[in-house]
């Protein structure tokens, strides 16, 4: 084959929901991508397509479908139309409501492996997209002009590739990341988050509950048949104690850690953990390489943001990229530094604000003090009255606030 043959505009490491989101994304640019995953097509191993549930901010539903891809999601999805926030054992609680903010739903709660389906099936009708699966990342030369990226694949083979622009979206432990000279900070919340989906007495009618307690936050949300997904952060040792608990001594913890707003917990299905951290990237572009997703900002689930952030990275810089290429009105080099730079710069206050406000939560909620506990109650229901605050507050969780790229307004980018 020829060098040409082995060149591409942009080579995506990692073929998760970020990586393969943002290869569809590119499909109207007509440019020539590669995306390169460990993990086999249909491998239960993938992590980004298990049985965890995903909540879609409104910017990724909008997202999802000025893409052409809406349609097929919204099969599986479950819209939430209202979110009740309380702190277990303290009389401070608050609500936020789809209408009171002027909208069909707040967002939307969907399985992660039937978002997996949709995605990997829309991959193989975007043409100029190759998927390099199994295979990952060996080896990372950065050049003026180019990027040389090193293949392994099964077996032992290896073989190059280069591009003008590699995106690294493979996760928070990103090894691409690591190759490129880029730091990252870690803050471990000493904790694992207990996952799984359950039937309650009373169907959660579209409604998702954040409850926090003292070992730790749960949140429930609705999804089809009726059923709730979980998300139980606590810490190891107790994590490690549920998970040998029976189905029905399962319940029950979670029972009486939540409380019977929803009525008697049922029929749990398979459980799973992993650990919760906070990861940082020192910056997000190092001379051809972007960071995106985790690889640039991993959360606490608490908000349930971490996806979706994620998404507006991708939004982001399908943006930047088409941009360039109107200006341009020729073929573009998805790597010049230009459109890097303002990737980065977009996407520097909005990744900032959701830490803090994913870690302020998680801090404020984990505090056993006596003055904090009393404090964060009060504060809960002056976030119910004071005017504004809650629909800011809204906003900033469906993914509405600030500037925001096309494709999170729901606007293709042809």
């Amino acid at each position: 084959m020829s060098g040409q043959e082995h060149h591409y505009d942009i080579v995506i490491a990692g073929g998760g929901m970020i990586g393969t989101s943002l290869a569809l994304a590119l499909a109207p640019l007509n440019l020539r991508v590669a995306v390169i995953e460990a993990v086999a097509r249909g491998d239960r191993q993938q992590p980004s397509f298990d049985d965890r549930s995903t909540a879609l901010s409104r910017s990724s539903q909008r997202m999802f479908e000025a893409m052409g891809l809406w349609q097929a999601i919204a099969k599986s999805s479950t819209p939430v139309r209202s979110i009740h926030i309380s702190d277990r054992g303290y009389f401070g609680f608050s609500h936020i409501d789809a209408r009171e903010q002027g909208v069909e739903a707040l967002g939307y709660v969907v399985i992660n492996r039937t978002l997996g389906e949709v995605l990997q099936n829309a991959q193989f009708e975007v043409e100029g997209l190759e998927l390099i699966c199994p295979g990952k990342v060996g080896a990372v030369d950065l050049q003026p002009q180019l990027v040389v990226v090193g293949i392994e694949e099964p077996e032992g083979r290896s073989r190059n590739l280069t591009c003008n622009l590699l995106v690294a979206a493979d996760g928070a432990d990103s090894a691409v990341r690591e190759m490129v000279g880029i730091s990252a900070s870690r803050v471990d919340y000493e904790q694992l988050a207990v996952v799984g989906n359950l039937k309650p007495e009373q169907p959660p009618m579209n409604r998702a509950f954040e409850r926090f307690t003292d070992s730790g936050p749960i949140a429930l949300l609705p999804v089809t048949d009726d059923r709730a997904a979980f998300v139980w952060s606590l810490p190891p040792a107790k994590a490690d104690e549920v998970m040998r608990l029976s189905d029905e001594a399962f319940m029950k913890e979670l029972q009486d850690a939540f409380g019977f707003r929803l009525g008697n917990f049922s029929r749990v299905g398979r459980r799973s953990t992993y650990p919760l951290a906070l990861s940082k990237a020192s910056r997000l572009v190092a001379g051809r390489c972007v960071l995106i997703g985790n690889a640039a900002h991993g959360l606490h689930p608490v908000a349930a943001q971490g996806f979706n952030l994620g998404l507006r990275d991708v939004a982001a810089l399908s943006d930047c990229i088409a941009d360039a290429r109107t200006q341009s009105n020729a073929t573009i080099d998805a790597g010049d530094a230009e459109i890097l730079e303002k990737y980065a710069e977009w996407r520097r206050a909005d990744q900032r604000k959701l830490v803090r406000i994913t870690d302020g939560i998680v801090r404020l909620f984990g505090s056993a003090s006596a003055p904090v506990r009393a404090l964060r109650n009060l504060g809960m229901l002056g976030f119910d009255l004071v005017p504004g605050v809650r629909s800011l507050f809204a906003r900033h969780m469906m993914g509405l606030a600030g500037r925001l790229p096309r494709l999170s307004r729901g606007v293709p980018l042809e």
